[in-house]
């Protein structure tokens, strides 16, 4: 055992004082040959700059995630795959997020409840989180990285009520499915007249597939829908959200779309308001 007199050092005590650990932990940091503190001629716990900077890094290791087992390995200079232990606890992490995520839109989605001024008791309160959490968990993961990016978490919740709207036998693969055909039609077909009778059929089509969100959405969620789109060649590449059409196909419609309004056509399934967007 090695004894120390320094006046530089740090009791025991006054470490727990200026880090926040209890000497419980600290002493178990030791046991685990974490920290190794020096000891006074009396025997008395000391901690010196080494130990303090060591008490430091695994402050930071474990806010990374990394486990004591793992900071011993790395401690004591063993060999340890950084990159893969790393990685996964990076994974852990995004699942975690994403899970918090779906947390805070199942509770704004009580909350519009509330807002709309709906009285709740506790068991319609389940009722209501078990409702908003079928819904939340119907949007793949990747749509939420983009979703997050356009709609408040106010609008998410407003979403997952419509999607109540739209019902528990909606195919969703099924639906997918119809807008990848429709769009890859209207893209063999483009370049043709927004006004002709070829461009005119694909957005009856268009906004047919769009009826259960039309039927549901506000103005100001169609807004946001629009700008998402718009934007869309910012967010879609490798890992994103596939909509079934790419920025060409979505341009032209909105050109096809503009011919369809100013000839005084109806968009099928659209309100009056939307008509201008």
């Amino acid at each position: 055992m090695h004894t120390v007199h320094m006046t530089d050092s740090l009791q025991i005590n006054e470490v727990v004082r200026r880090t926040g650990l209890t000497s419980r932990t600290l002493r178990f940091y030791e046991t685990k040959g974490l920290v190794a503190p020096l000891r006074t001629a009396s025997g008395r716990r000391i901690f010196g700059e080494r130990e303090l900077s060591r008490l430091h890094q695994i402050a930071v290791l474990k806010s990374a995630g990394l486990s004591l087992s793992q900071m011993q390995r790395l401690f004591a200079g063993h060999s340890v795959d950084l990159s893969a232990m790393l990685t996964a606890q990076l994974k852990m992490l995004d699942e975690e997020a994403a899970q918090i995520n779906s947390t805070r839109q199942i509770i704004h989605f009580a909350m519009s409840r509330l807002d709309d001024g709906e009285r709740i008791d506790a068991a319609t309160l389940c009722a209501l989180i078990e409702s908003g959490e079928r819904m939340t968990n119907q949007e793949p993961r990747e749509w939420q990285a983009v979703t997050d990016l356009y709609f408040s978490p106010e609008e998410k919740a407003k979403w997952a009520t419509a999607w109540q709207l739209i019902g528990s036998d909606f195919d969703a693969r099924s639906y997918d499915a119809q807008w990848q055909n429709l769009g890859d039609r209207i893209k063999a077909a483009i370049p043709m007249d927004p006004e002709s009778d070829t461009a005119q059929a694909f957005v009856e089509e268009w906004f047919e597939l769009l009826k259960p969100f039309s039927a549901v959405s506000t103005p100001d969620m169609w807004q946001s829908t629009m700008k998402m789109y718009d934007e869309m060649d910012q967010w879609m590449g490798k890992g994103a959200p596939d909509p079934g059409f790419d920025k060409s196909v979505w341009n032209f419609m909105k050109r096809a779309t503009a011919a369809r309004i100013m000839r005084g056509g109806r968009l099928p399934g659209f309100e009056a308001e939307k008509k201008g967007d």
